[in-house]
């Protein structure tokens, strides 16, 4: 133990670290492309990034001899993913044509999926509630304002 911190707890929180920093990365360069490219055209090329490396994930894999399995369901929420992300790509991009500034339109976007994740990890798959988590809630919702009316 690290702290108060497990060792295990650091793998993911290293995981989802780089995927913030991706997450703001791609916010970044999508702000960059908007009006400088279509967002079918931006979609298109998100899509063959995302092919490609997932082609190549697969294949290293693969070769590795990693076991490849695919349930129905598995299949269906991947698919679901899929579906999001680009519809979060084409929202993006013309979020972003319509001028709307990146420091508040993102805020507003990412702490709103925040709440959205928190009700279904709350109501449907019944995760623990305290009282720190509620104060988190309420002091996200207050910062969430004061980034949106500036």
């Amino acid at each position: 133990m690290i702290g108060n911190v497990k060792e295990e707890n650091l793998t993911w929180i290293a995981y989802a670290s780089i995927a913030a920093f991706s997450m703001a990365a791609a916010d970044a360069f999508v702000k960059l492309a908007a009006n400088r490219i279509s967002s079918s055209l931006g979609l298109l090329i998100y899509g063959c990034c995302t092919f490609l490396t997932g082609l190549g994930w697969t294949l290293w894999n693969y070769t590795h001899g990693v076991p490849q399995h695919a349930r129905p369901s598995g299949f269906l929420c991947a698919l679901g993913v899929g579906v999001a992300f680009s519809a979060v790509t084409v929202c993006l991009y013309r979020t972003f044509e319509a001028n709307a500034p990146i420091s508040v339109a993102i805020p507003l976007i990412r702490l709103s999926g925040l709440f959205m994740a928190i009700l279904l990890g709350l109501v449907i798959l019944r995760e623990p509630l305290s009282l720190r988590y509620v104060i988190g809630i309420i002091l996200a919702c207050i910062g969430l304002y004061l980034v949106v009316t500036k």
